[in-house]
């Protein structure tokens, strides 16, 4: 005899064991998040394109590239008033789209950024830029997270792909992808004086990454950037 099951009825045998998700389940951002609120804070669930994915365990390499460019995102931020950067911040981006990226910069409301924050403290909207370690999860960084990140309006999108040892940036708003400079350095073009030594990065050359860092900080164009958001914030 076959026994044909409900949604309600998956839903509460899947939450007998903990999780009410499994990977492929097509499900509204609404839906989603009625049902992740259930789901123990250690777990990863994201809804991509009305999808929902489930990341694998990570893996040292993840974590340690992940932690190398928070670094470099926090001292940006700390040299920059009006930004603001989080690590796995859950982003409400439509109604077919609650993503968990790796890392974001973006601008404060007051700064002109277009993110608020809802009641239950989840980020609502497009921030400037999001970041994505790419290790078991490549395939879907450089597809579906990329389609659902350019139609909300994020600006730029870099994924460290971790067995290519390599990176690549999207900037959205002209179509393209950037390119390292002569020097193997990246530089945003949304958060200007952020840049980024790629062989640094991947060979783990911490004085190198921070030399380059630090020179982004520096040049003029960073400088011009900060006097600019004062001038936003005064209004």
């Amino acid at each position: 005899m076959i026994v044909f099951m409900s949604n309600q009825m998956r839903t509460a045998a899947r939450m007998a064991r903990g999780i009410p998700f499994e990977n492929g389940d097509q499900l509204t951002q609404q839906e989603f998040h009625r049902l992740y609120l259930q789901v123990p804070d250690k777990v990863k669930v994201e809804l991509i394109g009305g999808v929902v994915h489930m990341p694998s365990p990570v893996r040292r390499p993840h974590s340690r590239y992940s932690r190398l460019v928070s670094g470099l995102f926090m001292n940006y931020e700390f040299a920059t008033p009006g930004v603001s950067g989080e690590d796995n911040p859950t982003y409400i981006l439509g109604s077919a789209s609650e993503p968990q990226p790796d890392h974001s910069l973006r601008l404060l409301p007051e700064y002109g950024g277009m993110v608020t924050v809802n009641k239950e403290q989840y980020l609502v909207g497009a921030a400037e830029l999001l970041a994505e370690i790419a290790h078991s999860t490549i395939a879907v960084d450089l597809t579906g997270k990329k389609g659902d990140y350019s139609r909300a309006g994020v600006q730029e999108y870099l994924v460290v792909c971790v067995e290519e040892q390599e990176l690549r940036w999207f900037h959205f708003p002209s179509r393209r992808q950037l390119h390292a400079d002569k020097h193997g350095v990246w530089k945003s073009k949304v958060f200007p004086g952020l840049w980024i030594h790629e062989a640094a990065l991947f060979n783990e050359d911490l004085t190198r990454l921070g030399e380059v860092a630090r020179r982004g900080l520096a040049a003029r164009e960073h400088a011009e950037f900060v006097k600019r958001l004062e001038r936003r914030r005064k209004g």
